[in-house]
This record gives structure tokens, sequence and C-alpha cells, in this order.
């Protein structure tokens, strides 16, 4: 799709900031270049209400025809990739040697033109199945072949704990604080986070806040480095309003800073339309619009990609809706989860996750059940029991796809289903949840370790290989304060021993805190009631960290070491 089309009226351009910090790419420009940008194919261009341009963060004013480059290498190697990405796979090599070919003719005994002729080797060979003569015809160099087996190298290379570039978290000692980023959100005293997100590649974590703000960060490049003593306080790349407030928000599955075409989210905020960002220059790139059957533009209260992406699964009322990721616009798939004179899970779809190994997907409702559905048709196959005291507000499928954690508002209990037996709750994990606030946990990529924040800002640790069954409350292996104020988000990087923590919450006026009051409050202060007047702006704590959870060790010597050799 060309350019015209990115700056049509009534599209927002939301324009990335000045002054990027050091080593980082998103939302760079390079002038002197046309712009370029790529589009989702399909995309429907009008939109019923594009977010608003009200927020004075936006900076830097694009000169027409500047173009922001794709992402450069952080360490000024060509060979590095995302996020120093430790010479990952070329993507977009060229197809093999004729060398090559011809060897690998020789060793399958295929004609010279067996692949031009489009005969099927395996068959020739008596291989088995359909479906196994082509997962054979691909690792043996076939048609898919090359992209098939970079894909599986990128993969295993990026998501696997026993891959040489993957670092385990080490839980042994309290996890050390590397750096912050506070400064963005002391505009004003309430502007708490909601959350945190590494992106799938672990090259930059996106944040949600009370501003209604987007914000990305590059990860630091000198964690790739000695110099670990001073890290600087960490600042957005790219920062995107949204109209109201931000309901949910998601990675695509296959973001690869490599290729930035792959490099967005989606976000649903009230009464607006679900947006697909642009991860590089902070634009939108197109629109879903659900409608309700009074015609109206409604919200969705939750979002999540499918596993290979083609798909956006959207949480409404007693209902979700699926669109197509190429077809922006109205049409979408309709799956009631409740029918008429018949049981169902009712209530709003507030939180959706997959199964990392079955063709399901889970849905949690504020009605304090969680039901699994089929991705094929969205038929209902189980209903949990509703065992939590408020509704579900996060869920995560173990990487084994057997068991679901399921959280709730209110409700100190995070519960282990297994999925094998639909209602049997293998053990419970204790947390402090004292407010409506969805507060987030997360599984490291072996899905042994569980970390969950709480609303008095401690981080717990929970190791889920140990209990057998039976119901039991787990006790956390360790615990810290991450935070003076709640830990609402938290979020461990994909392949290294990195987690990101997000804190704050609505604060509420004590009784002498208001207005006008500051000289009772002093007063108050004075005569020892120190406590009731000055509590609450102690506890005061919105921002977003970086916590290093790897092997023991001061930041300048052995960690340094390990990270080094991970970009040999």
């Amino acid at each position: 799709m060309n350019q015209a089309t990115l700056h049509e009226e009534g599209r927002p351009q939301l324009r990335v900031v000045d002054s990027p910090p050091p080593g980082s790419s998103k939302g760079t420009a390079d002038p002197g270049t046309s712009a370029e940008s790529a589009v989702m194919e399909g995309q429907d261009t009008a939109s019923a209400r594009e977010p608003s341009q009200q927020v004075s963060e936006v900076q830097g004013d694009r000169d027409e025809g500047a173009l922001a480059p794709a992402k450069r290498p952080r360490l000024g190697e060509e060979a590095q990739g995302p996020c120093g990405d430790l010479h990952p796979p070329d993507l977009h090599r060229d197809a093999p040697a004729q060398a090559d070919v011809e060897q690998e003719q020789q060793r399958t005994g295929a004609p010279p033109d067996a692949k031009d002729s489009g005969d099927d080797v395996e068959t020739t060979m008596g291989g088995g199945t359909e479906e196994e003569q082509h997962c054979q015809q691909n690792a043996d160099g076939g048609p898919d072949g090359e992209m098939q087996t970079e894909e599986e190298k990128l993969h295993e290379s990026a998501d696997s704990p026993n891959e040489g570039r993957h670092l385990a978290l080490d839980f042994s000692q309290t996890p050390q604080v590397l750096t912050s980023a506070w400064s963005e959100y002391a505009n004003f005293s309430e502007n708490y986070l909601k959350g945190c997100k590494w992106a799938p590649d672990g090259s930059c974590i996106l944040s949600n806040s009370a501003d209604n703000v987007l914000r990305v960060y590059n990860l630091p490049p000198e964690i790739y480095t000695s110099n670990w003593d001073v890290l600087p306080e960490m600042s957005p790349v790219l920062r995107m309003a949204e109209g109201d407030t931000i309901y949910d928000y998601c990675w695509y599955p296959k973001m690869n800073s490599l290729e930035p075409h792959s490099c967005f989210f989606a976000s649903s905020s009230r009464d607006n339309p679900i947006h697909v960002w642009d991860a590089f220059y902070g634009e939108v790139r197109a629109s879903f619009r659900p409608y309700n059957h009074l015609d109206e533009l409604t919200a969705a209260h939750s979002l999540c990609f499918s596993p290979d992406g083609s798909q956006l699964y959207c949480g409404f009322d007693k209902t979700v809706r699926v669109f197509h990721t190429e077809r922006p616009g109205r049409d979408c798939e309709e799956r009631p989860t409740t029918a008429k004179k018949q049981s169902g899970q009712s209530g709003i779809i507030s939180c959706l996750g997959f199964s990392p190994c079955q063709s399901l997907y889970a849905c949690g409702s504020y009605s304090r059940c969680a039901g699994l559905y089929s991705c094929r048709d969205g038929t209902p196959l189980a209903l949990l029991p509703a065992r939590h005291r408020g509704g579900l507000t996060h869920l995560l499928f173990s990487p084994d796809g057997y068991y679901l954690y399921t959280g709730g508002r209110k409700d100190p209990e995070i519960l282990c289903w297994d999925i094998r037996e639909p209602g049997q709750v293998v053990f419970s994990l204790k947390r402090n949840v004292a407010t409506n606030q969805r507060i987030y946990f997360d599984l490291d990529p072996s899905g042994r370790y569980l970390l969950s924040g709480g609303t008095e800002g401690v981080v717990s640790v929970w190791d889920c290989q140990g209990p057998a069954g039976g119901e039991e409350v787990l006790q956390p292996q360790l615990s810290f304060q991450a935070h003076w104020d709640c830990t609402n988000g938290i979020s461990i990087h994909p392949f290294m021993p990195l987690v990101a923590t997000s804190s704050g919450q609505r604060q509420f006026l004590w009784p002498g805190d208001g207005e006008g009051d500051s000289s009772s409050s002093s007063s108050d202060a004075e005569g020892g009631d120190e406590a009731a007047t000055s509590s609450g702006a102690n506890r005061v704590d919105n921002g977003l960290s970086l916590w290093w959870g790897g092997p023991c060790g001061p930041p300048a010597d052995e960690r340094c070491d390990e990270v080094s050799n991970m970009q040999s």
C-alpha cells in the first residue's frame, strides 16, 4: 500500500520522541530518504474514532519525506540483531547455492529437475503420509525447507532453555535492580502504571499507564557490555496515545525486529476501535471496529493474537469476536460463550490465553470462572468452576499446555488447574491483592518459576515443579520488596534472566491531605499523627524497573562475562 494511504485524512500522525537513548533505533529518523512503511493488506482506512493527540510528550515534527530506518545493530556489529540478538539467522537469505542443491540431490537421490517439476520426492522414495512428507521435505531442504529451518532455529535459539544463548533464572538470592524509568510518570501524581510486557523477541518493553499512553522502551545496550556499575534511567523511544482508558494490549506473537513489517501490537481503549500500532514509527497501521447489535461502536475488554498471528481474539460481554489480522475493518466472527436457555460462561470476557500445544484457548470472565474453547469454531470444551472470590483479571498456560493459572481481583489466590481433569485444582499460590486492579503474573520459559507482585509492592517467586497435587497451598521460594507501591505488572524476558516490573495504583487522600488543609496537616504531624497524613504520600511509587535474576556475582564480573559470551 502506498504512502498516501498512511497519511489519509482523519488518521492521526503520532510522531516519535526526540533524543532517543544511545543504541536505540526505534523512533529514529534518517532525513533525506523517502517515507516508506509496511501497512497491513486489506486495510479499511476509515475509522470511527481515532486516538486523541492531546499528549504533550509526543514531540519532534517529522519532516515530510523523512524515513525512520529499520533497527540498527545495537553494538555496531552488522551481524547483531535485535536486543543484541547474538547473531540470529538471516531470514532474508537468498536461495541455496547450486553446489548445495546438487549435494542435496545426490543425498536424496532425486533427479536434477525434481523440485522444478513439482514431483513429490518423498512419494517417489516411498515416504509416509502427506503431512510427514511435507515435514520431511522441509527438513531436507525442499521448497520451504530454507525458511522453515531458519524459523525453527530462531524460535529454538530465542525460547529454548537448552540453547547456549539462554541464561537460566537463578532465585537463590534476591534479584538486583539494574535500571528504572520514573521521570516519565511524574507529570501528575496519579500517573501510575498498569502493567508491562516484553516483546516476543526480547528487544523492547511495552508499558501502559494511567495517562492512556503506551510507551516502548528499548533494552538498554549497556546490558551487553561490562559497564553495569551505573546504568542510566530508561527513556521511552516511542509514545502512543489512546483516546481513553486502555483496557488491554498485546504484542504480535511473530514479532521480530529484523523484519519491520512484523513489529506491531494491538490495543483496546474505551469508546475507541481496536488499534494496531507500528512499533517502529508509533503510528496506527490499522483499526478493527467492533459494533454491537445497535450498530454502535463497542470496545474490547481483552485482546490476544492467535499463536500464528493470523487472528486477533477480542473479549466482550458473553462473546468473543475474532478478526483476521490481514483484513482490518468491521468484519469478524462472533463466538458467544453462552446460549439462550443453556448454561455457559457469562459476564465480560476479561482475559484470553492460548494453549501452546493444543488447539484451544481459555477465556476468563468477571463472573469468576474460566472456560476452555476450541480454536477451530469456538466450541465450548469445559467450564471451570467459580473458585475465585473476584472476577478473573489474568490467566496463563504452562509451556507444556497441561496447566492453566488464573488470578482474580480482590482475590489472594492464583489457582493452578489441570486441564486434563477440568475442575481439578492442583495447587494454589497466595499473594496480596486487596484492590480491583489487574495484577499480572508470569511464568519463565521453562514453566518452573511463577512470579507475581502484590498490592504492597512485594514480588513472590514460586517453584511450580515441586507439588504433586492435592490442592495444597504452595509457599513462595523467595519474596522481595520490588516497589514501595503496588507491583501490578511483571514480565520475564524470553531468553535472558531479566524481569521487568511496573508499579503504582490510584491513591486516595488521607484525612487532612486535601487542598487548604496544609496548616492543619502540619500541626497534626508535629503532634505525632504523622503516619495518618504522610503515609499515603510516601507509598507513591510509579515506575518501571529492570531486575537481574541470573547467576550470582557483582555486575562487573561473572554476569557480564556470561552475557558477553552470549554475543560471540
